[in-house]
Parts: C-alpha cells; structure tokens; sequence
C-alpha cells in the first residue's frame, strides 16, 4: 500500500455526518447484540440438566458446548465489526472516511451506505482478493 494524495477528494462534512449517523446506529445495534451473546453464554443456566434422565443429560450438555462455541465464534465476529465500525468513526473525525485506502479514489456513496466501515473500493477489494 503506497501514500495516495488525497488532497481536495472527500466527503463533505454534511456527508460525513450522514455516515457518522449510519455508523452510530449500527454500532449501538451490534453492542446490543453482542450484549446478548454474552448473556447467552455466561447466562445459560434457563434449561438445567439437572433432572433429566441420565442418558438425556450428556447429550443436553454436548448441545450446550456447541452452543456455547458458535455464539463464541459470532461474538468474535461481531467484536471485530465493532472495532472497523469504531475505526471509520476516527476517520469521520480525520475526515479520511470514504477513500479507498489504495487507489485514493473516493468510495461509492451506495458501497460506504451497506459497508459503512470499507477501507476499499469495490474494485480494489476485487484485485485484493485476486491476489491472495
């Protein structure tokens, strides 16, 4: 990745607050949800296996470790889409948000609207990808 002058190619600041708005809404919806996880995983004494026949219980609790797992995969998830999220806040503020990190070009409004925490262009991640 090499420096890209982007000098005078940027959103606007009535722009900026659009996204800043977006990404703001999106942030509290996926902190709520990864409060949820977290109660899942830590609060899951709803269904004991205590008085469930003996054969019964081994299975519940293989469940439950599954269960367990892939909320624990998911938060991971989500945790990292809150940090990107964060991190195209303090572009906002930089008023960096919404340059593609290797053309310099400015990102598609419609990309940054479903995506709002790309650092890349469409075509950019396309060649990414093409590389790896």
């Amino acid at each position: 990745m090499g420096i890209v002058n982007t000098e005078g190619k940027r959103y606007s600041d009535e722009e900026l607050q659009e996204f800043k708005e977006l990404i703001l809404e999106k942030l509290a919806k996926a902190r709520e949800d990864m409060k949820q996880f977290a109660d899942a995983v830590n609060g899951s004494k709803g269904n004991d296996v205590m008085d469930t026949s003996p054969s019964f219980k081994l299975l519940e609790e293989g469940q439950s470790t599954l269960f367990k797992e892939e909320n624990s995969r998911l938060a991971g998830r989500l945790e990292k889409y809150i940090k990107n999220l964060e991190a195209a806040l303090i572009r906002i503020e930089n008023k960096t948000y919404g340059i593609c990190r290797e053309t310099g070009e400015l990102i598609p409004k419609e990309r940054l609207m479903s995506v709002p925490h790309a650092t890349l262009s469409y075509e950019a991640k396309i060649n990414e990808k093409k590389k790896k």
